[in-house]
């Protein structure tokens, strides 16, 4: 494949130092919304993603999410086609490990509920077995850091889905976070807990008062923050979906929404978010840093 590219430059940074004596434990390069398809050279766009990310020298590399353009509402062949494309950019690509965070559209079939609800790989099965996940959601330890992967993403009624976590996986977490005590968490989500750019995802104010949808921020935020609350040693919450950069600090927590590899479906930058991918530092007291890279992908047009 042909790579076209430019140089990395840092575009956005936050951080939440503790102290000035730290040593950063912990490099993750945070690669969200592939959303990699036949179309717009999506697959070239992924390799140079992958080249300039580990190019920085990460631990590992994170997915967040939405790693393939559609699921929710495809056909087998059309799924089984943008998996094969993922599969084989990554695995040509990667020489640091990597762990899989899934999003609404690497799940098959809730947008045609009846029709394919009775197929062996038929919601979040395909992604789990293409991803080597056994379960959609886990915790990991990582230099003196625990890392807790969520799942975003939970059926409606009919087609669809909503943000939030089932009643298992909320006494998962908290049940983590009291066996936790003294490490630093960060928390990795597709779909962001909390957050302001979904506010400018749609034209959610025109009804005369803010209206986001359940699908675009967890509907089940309070109950989390709340849960967060508790447990002091929760520090950084970071997520991708809406295609934007932002950054709320709420209670002590930092969420963080972390933009777009494909920035608008590889159609050019979505509002103020271009093509990029973020870094996660990790540091010893406690504290992060974060900054989203863009990465020199020009816009291709279908010809």
């Amino acid at each position: 494949m042909g790579i076209i590219g430019g140089a990395l430059t840092p575009l956005a940074l936050s951080s939440n130092v503790v102290t000035s004596a730290r040593k950063r434990v912990y490099r993750i390069a945070h690669l969200t919304d592939i959303h990699v398809q036949p179309e717009k050279q999506a697959a070239t766009g992924l390799e140079l993603a992958l080249q300039k990310a580990q190019e920085t020298t990460p631990d590992a590399i994170f997915t967040g999410g939405d790693l393939i353009m559609d699921a929710l509402g495809q056909d087998k062949d059309r799924v089984a086609a943008q998996w094969k494309i993922f599969k084989d950019v990554t695995r040509a690509n990667l020489s640091v490990p990597v762990e899989h965070c899934i999003g609404n559209h690497d799940v098959w079939g809730w947008n045609n509920w009846s029709k394919w609800q009775n197929e062996s790989k038929f919601g979040k099965v395909w992604a789990q077995e293409v991803l080597e996940l056994p379960k959609t959601y886990r915790t990991l330890d990582r230099a003196g850091w625990k890392v807790i992967v969520l799942d975003s993403t939970h059926r409606k009624e009919g087609n669809g889905y909503t943000a939030k976590l089932d009643e298992d996986q909320f006494a998962w977490l908290s049940d983590q976070l009291k066996t936790s005590a003294g490490k630093p968490i960060l928390v990795v989500s597709h779909i962001p807990i909390l957050g302001v750019s979904p506010f400018f995802d749609g034209d959610n104010e025109k009804s005369g008062d803010w209206q986001v949808p359940g699908a675009w921020m967890h509907i089940d935020a309070r109950r989390i923050k709340d849960l967060f609350k508790q447990h002091s040693n929760v520090k950084l919450c970071v997520s991708g979906h809406i295609h934007l950069i932002d950054k709320v600090e709420y209670l002590g927590v930092r969420y963080e929404c972390l933009g777009a590899v494909s920035a608008g479906w590889w159609g050019g930058d979505y509002q103020e978010c271009t093509y990029g991918f973020s870094l996660i530092d990790l540091y010893d007291d406690g504290s992060s840093e974060t900054a989203y890279i863009p990465y020199g992908w020009n816009t291709i047009k279908d010809v």
